[in-house]
């Protein structure tokens, strides 16, 4: 993720518009589908996701905990805490630092209660509250130790936003050791800014730590989980992998401050949490109450892409702090224990059971590999100093793991002087696979439809790792997912579509934001504590990503490829598992247009095929809570008469056609060009 600003005027964000409006002929476009002259493969992994811990994704959002600070690590000990008293002589509440050296969780509370009444104690707002929904089940959990003889009954509460109780539940510590205490409590209303109280019933003292609050229906029904309505959509979209955990936030804004993979797995208590550097990035979206707990781990990250059928690919820091920030390097003479972390990630995610690390992700459960085939050295990195610590992690790694293919970058932008430079230079390494990004107008993405079409085959394949339409100006917050965005997005992606023998990897980015928390717009999916939707970003994403096929034929106009003529863009595809031709056209303009799609090259077809449109008259139309798919996919029937398809391709559409056919004999014992 870059946030480095760039104006647009608002000429150059309506240029879209003016390029779009001219009249459209009522003449049929004829395309030429070459169904037999396979040009190339697409990588199973051509779609994927990008996750990365921005606008509340991890913590707040997909990792299910409803507790905020549940272990007093922030850099304020109490944030997010209120004690509950109704004077000074009810009890106290001490923050005890046991000043460990390199201990995770250093700190607990001790909370005394000096009433009977049971109106001291604690209360958590959770992430802009906590949504509760009613009949459900929520499974709280706390470490804790009694101080002293006897005990402190601690009712466990559950109260909506003018203070009433919906759900409730008791526990008991006992004895002077830290044992895990547990309760389920059943929500008796639904509630969008609940908060979790923690009351003391008796006189006494007794250590906290560790407070947590879980929903029983997390993804999978694993407890401590994921949120399975967030995961659901990461799911629908059958992603071809899953790329984590960022983003900036492996550089850190400092590299004290870098994502360590090291420190996110292991037993959660042990995990140690560290501010997300999107904390206080943005002066129109502070947001100091922003931390990682890592209870959403580099297990858990692995463990997900399992989940939802996705390749796994971490991206670890490589010696640099985020260039944007500090710029921080680690000498060349001290980057073995970063080239060594990359060395035993890989161990950890592929390594038997009885490696050092493999017997770890055994002991946390998974004992069969993840079967990672891809790493990121760096995030957005540029300049020499980064090429300089590139090739000290290559050597290394190729030297032991030859067979992990590796990441590299070309900065933050998608030209310019950096981009220029690494272009060049990791091309002359023979680098694997170079990530671009790029956040730009939604003309951009039209006028780039054709980016990769001159890009060297022989070269390193291409990484299209961050894009997103910026509908007013790079890290605006008033960008919008608005429909104009979205609809120049799949005309770019038919352009990575057609390319896709040099284009192995595609994802949106970013790919979560809460509706209160958020730091960057747009984003792919949008959340509240109660409810998730996709933008029409999102489905564009879907279309793509459900309908890839397996290798390239060419789809033409007058033997040339559709690339923005008329403000039409197409890819064409084979899916040689179903037999299907695949095709993806998209109109831009504003004048419905006939098309006639020729399936060459194939023996016969089915009769009737299938569309699924993606379309609104209005192109800043977005969805929203109240309307999660007003811009949403329709699947119709089609029509296929002598091998032909006639369709009239509506206005500001995205349309995906798919056509059964009986291939030629022998046609798919050629080799692929």
């Amino acid at each position: 993720m870059t946030h480095k600003t760039l104006s647009f005027t608002a000429l150059a964000a309506s240029c879209m518009l003016a390029l779009n409006l001219s009249a459209q002929t009522s003449a049929t476009r004829t395309f030429q589908v070459k169904a037999d002259q396979v040009y190339g493969e697409i990588a199973p992994t051509m779609y994927g996701i990008f996750f990365e811990d921005i606008n509340l994704g991890a913590d707040g959002g997909i990792y299910a905990e409803l507790v905020k600070n549940r272990s007093f690590e922030f850099d304020t000990p109490l944030m997010g805490w209120k004690e509950l008293k109704k004077n000074d002589t009810e009890g106290s509440l001490l923050m005890i630092n046991t000043g460990v050296e390199g201990k995770a969780n250093p700190r607990f509370i001790r909370l005394t209660s000096k009433t009977n009444n049971g109106t001291y104690g604690l209360s958590n707002e959770g992430f802009r509250g906590m949504g509760i929904k009613k009949g459900e089940q929520y499974n709280f959990s706390v470490l804790a130790r009694q101080q002293g003889t006897g005990s402190v009954p601690l009712t466990v509460r559950l109260v909506n936003a003018k203070g009433e109780e919906i759900g409730t539940g008791k526990v008991t510590p006992a004895g002077n050791e830290w044992k895990k205490y547990e309760v389920s409590l059943t929500a008796t209303a639904t509630e969008p800014k609940a908060q979790l109280q923690l009351l003391a019933q008796g006189t006494g003292t007794v250590d906290l730590d560790m407070i947590s609050l879980f929903p029983k229906n997390t993804w999978k029904q694993r407890p401590n989980g994921m949120r399975a309505d967030m995961v659901q959509l990461l799911a629908d979209l059958k992603p071809g992998f899953l790329r984590f955990p960022g983003g900036c936030i492996v550089e850190g804004r400092t590299l004290a401050e870098r994502f360590q993979w090291k420190k996110t797995i292991g037993p959660i208590e042990d995990r140690e949490t560290l501010v997300n550097r999107w904390n206080t990035e943005f002066k129109h979206r502070h947001t100091p109450d922003y931390f990682q707990t890592f209870g959403l781990g580099f297990f858990e990250y692995f463990q997900l892409a399992e989940d939802i059928g996705a390749a796994p690919l971490p991206i670890l820091n490589c010696g640099m702090a985020c260039q944007f920030n500090t710029g921080e390097v680690v000498p060349l003479d001290q980057l073995d224990p970063y080239v060594q972390d990359a060395l035993d990630l890989i161990e950890f995610a592929n390594g038997p059971v009885d490696s050092p690390w493999g017997k770890i992700r055994a002991q946390m459960g998974h004992p069969a590999p993840f079967n990672m085939k891809y790493l990121g050295v760096g995030n957005e990195q540029w300049g020499e100093q980064y090429v300089e610590r590139y090739k000290v992690f290559e050597k290394a790694l190729r030297a032991k793991y030859p067979e992990v293919k590796l990441i590299t970058t070309t900065g933050p932008f998608p030209d310019g002087p950096e981009f220029e430079y690494l272009n060049k230079t990791m091309r002359s390494l023979n680098a694997d696979i170079i990530d671009e990004h790029y956040y730009r107008a939604p003309e951009w993405f039209q006028q780039n439809a054709t980016r990769y079409d001159a890009y060297d085959r022989k070269g390193p394949k291409i990484f299209a790792g961050e894009y997103a339409a910026q509908t007013v100006a790079i890290a605006s917050p008033d960008n919008k997912n608005n429909w104009r965005g979205a609809l120049s997005e799949a005309a770019f992606m038919t352009g990575l579509e057609r390319n896709a023998d040099v284009v192995v990897m595609a994802s949106y980015a970013p790919l979560f934001a809460h509706e209160e928390g958020w730091q960057w717009t747009p984003d792919m999916i949008w959340v509240n504590n109660l409810q998730s939707y996709g933008t029409p970003n999102y489905y564009v994403q879907k279309l793509f990503s459900t309908n890839v096929g397996t290798h390239l034929v060419p789809i033409q106009r007058n033997n040339v490829n559709v690339t923005g003529q008329d403000s039409l863009f197409a890819s064409a595809s084979l899916d040689r598992k179903t037999n299907e031709v695949i095709l993806k056209v998209v109109n831009t303009s504003r004048q419905a247009q006939e098309g006639e799609f020729v399936l060459e090259g194939v023996k016969s077809t089915q009769s009737k095929g299938t569309v699924q449109k993606l379309r609104s008259n209005n192109l800043e139309q977005m969805n929203s809570f109240a309307n999660p798919t007003a811009i949403s996919p329709v699947q119709q029937q089609v029509q296929v008469k002598n091998k032909r398809v006639k369709l009239a391709l509506e206005p500001y559409s995205v349309n995906v056609i798919r056509v059964k056919v009986t291939p030629n004999p022998g046609q798919y014992s050629k080799n692929t060009k």
